[in-house]
Formats: structure tokens, C-alpha cells, sequence
């Protein structure tokens, strides 16, 4: 009897080997043809981009940058947080004091730079500072990620292939250009690039020159920073002078169909539902037309919004992010 229970150890210890032995190989199986796998989608990348006209020098330095799919950059794609946040809760989050005295700060040191520059192209200081501070804390936090490595890996992916390899040989027509080296090339681990947040499809379009070296480096020119920025709302119809929007109180509630930012008024008919500025006068020019916006519905703040709140949402179209945008730029700049 315990002759055969020694059998049977030595027998169930062999067959848990050979099972462990057998897994392992399949792993390594599966992880050598993924690297083939992953080879060879490089090499399409490389034929692609060298009939389009890219130097070989740079895509080989370029895709030296990336030689399996960033296991990072899959389980941040893959796992993003599902939950929503109310208005309040994104505004205490995006908007705490701290940062509005940081951008004082800032903003005392760079404004010489940047009003001229936003000028020039067609915009002005509180939305350049507003979208500064949100997108990277004032150029603090511009990401660590290699751009190339990032679309790369999930153009490789499948979920959305076509749409970041259309970014990844975008990407890499900048390279081309020479505005900045292929490992400097640093950005989110969606692709997002510098100070600005910029997709390589947006810098082609958008980035611009402020500094006058001939080069578009939105990673460590604050200059072509703030004229990229104001390029990109300058482009997108941003009316110099004129207000995003401001905070309002309402004397009677609204009907929800009556709110959101595509039900414009004027203010004059505005004012005869009730509305007021934050302070409850009436508004001083009445034949203004704007939306009266209140994210967390009735009873909570709300906003008046005008023109320039929706050139905010061609950068990014989310309401919070341009209330955002907007009340950190203003109280940057007007404070």
C-alpha cells in the first residue's frame, strides 16, 4: 500500500511537471509568435513609411524605440476608469486653490512671452493658460511615455489600429520634419505629446513657431508651447476680447430642456426667465446671445456660455473640461 502511494506521488509530481513543463513551453510558444507577430507589423510600418517619403535614417531610429508592445501602455488603454464623476467632484478635483496659485506664479513669470505670442495667433492669455495648466499642471507634466513606442504598440493592438497607426506614421512625418529627435519624442500612453497634449494628426495641423528658430517644439519651448495652443483656438473660430462664460444665479428654476449649450438666447430673453449674474444684476449687454449651462442639473451651479466656451470643446469636447478651462484661465489672468 504504500509502495503504491509512492507510485502514485512520483507518478502525480511527474504529471504536474510535464503539465507545468508543457504550459511553460506553450507561454514561450505564444510569446515567440507574438514577437514575430509584432516584427513583422514593424516591418509594414517601415515599408509604409518609406513610401511615403520618410527618411530610413529616422525610422530606423525610431522604431529602434520599440521592439515589443508596451505591456504598460495596454493595461492603461485597456483597464481606463469606467466611473463618473459629477461636475462638483471634477471641479474640486482639476480646480483645488493650489492651482490657481501656481499659474499666478507662472503666469507673473511668462506673460511677457505669452500675451504677444497669443496675439499673434489669434487668441488670448486666459485660454492659453487654462488649457496649459489642465493639459500638462503649466509644462510639470508632459508624460513619460516614448510617443513611438506608445502608437506603435497599440496600433499592433487591433481595438483601434487604424486610428493610431494613421497617428504613428503621422508621428513620424514630425520626426522627419526635425522639430524634435525621435527619444525626445515623449508624451502619454495614448500618444498625446508635450506640454500641449497634442496627437501627432493635431501638431500637424496646429503646432506653431513661437520662438522664431524655425521649429515646432511643444516638449521644452514654452514659447511654441503658448502659440500652439493659441493656434489651434485661434483656428477654431476664438473671439479675442470676448468671454468664454461666466457663473450665473438663477431666480426660478429652469426645465432641462431649456439648459445646455446648444439652447442659445439672448441675454435680454435670458433675463426675462430669471436669469442673473453670480452677483444677481442683470447683465449689461442684452443682445448677447449665450446657453445657460448646469451640469449637475437643477439646484446646483450654473453658467452662462457664449461663443468661445464651444472653441474650448474643439480641443477637447467635454463641458467639464472647457468650465474648466475657462474658470482656471480667468482666474489666472483677471486675479
Amino acid at each position: 500500500m504504500l509502495q503504491r502511494r509512492h507510485l502514485l506521488a512520483t507518478l502525480t509530481s511527474v504529471a504536474g511537471s510535464a503539465a507545468m513543463g508543457l504550459s511553460s513551453a506553450r507561454a514561450q510558444a505564444a510569446a515567440q509568435t507574438s514577437a514575430q507577430s509584432y516584427a513583422a507589423f514593424l516591418d509594414s510600418v517601415r515599408t509604409q513609411a518609406l513610401a511615403q517619403g520618410i527618411a530610413p535614417s529616422i525610422v530606423s531610429q525610431a522604431l529602434a524605440l520599440t521592439r515589443t508592445p508596451n505591456a504598460s501602455v495596454l493595461k492603461l488603454d485597456r483597464h481606463q476608469p469606467e466611473f463618473t464623476l459629477t461636475w462638483a467632484q471634477y471641479r474640486d478635483r482639476v480646480l483645488p486653490e493650489s492651482r490657481f496659485a501656481k499659474g499666478r506664479s507662472v503666469y507673473g513669470a511668462q506673460q511677457s512671452v505669452m500675451s504677444p505670442v497669443s496675439a499673434r495667433f489669434g487668441c488670448d492669455d486666459r485660454a492659453v493658460m487654462g488649457i496649459w495648466g489642465l493639459e500638462s499642471g503649466f509644462g510639470a507634466h508632459d508624460g513619460t511615455y516614448s510617443v513611438i513606442d506608445a502608437l506603435a504598440t497599440l496600433a499592433f493592438d487591433g481595438r483601434r489600429s487604424a486610428f493610431f497607426r494613421n497617428e504613428l506614421m503621422k508621428a513620424l512625418q514630425i520626426l522627419n520634419d526635425g522639430d524634435i529627435a525621435p527619444a525626445a519624442m515623449i508624451g502619454s500612453y495614448a500618444g498625446a505629446m508635450g506640454q500641449a497634449q497634442f496627437m501627432p494628426s493635431a501638431y500637424l495641423r496646429y503646432a506653431a513657431d513661437g520662438d522664431g528658430d524655425g521649429k515646432r517644439n511643444i516638449w521644452t519651448s514654452e514659447a511654441d508651447v503658448f502659440a500652439s495652443i493659441a493656434n489651434y483656438l485661434g483656428k477654431c473660430g476664438w473671439q479675442v476680447n470676448e468671454p468664454w462664460g461666466q457663473e450665473i444665479t438663477l431666480t426660478k428654476a429652469l426645465d432641462k430642456t431649456e439648459t445646455g449649450r446648444t439652447r442659445q438666447r439672448t441675454l435680454a430673453e435670458w433675463m426675462a426667465l430669471g436669469v442673473r449674474r453670480a452677483d444677481g444684476t442683470a447683465f449689461s449687454r442684452r443682445d448677447v446671445k449665450g446657453a445657460v449651462v448646469q451640469p449637475d442639473g437643477p439646484g446646483t451651479q450654473a453658467f452662462m456660455v457664449y461663443h468661445n466656451f464651444n472653441v474650448i470643446r474643439r480641443y477637447n469636447p467635454s463641458d467639464y473640461y472647457a468650465l474648466g478651462v475657462g474658470l482656471l484661465g480667468t482666474g489666472i489672468v483677471s486675479a
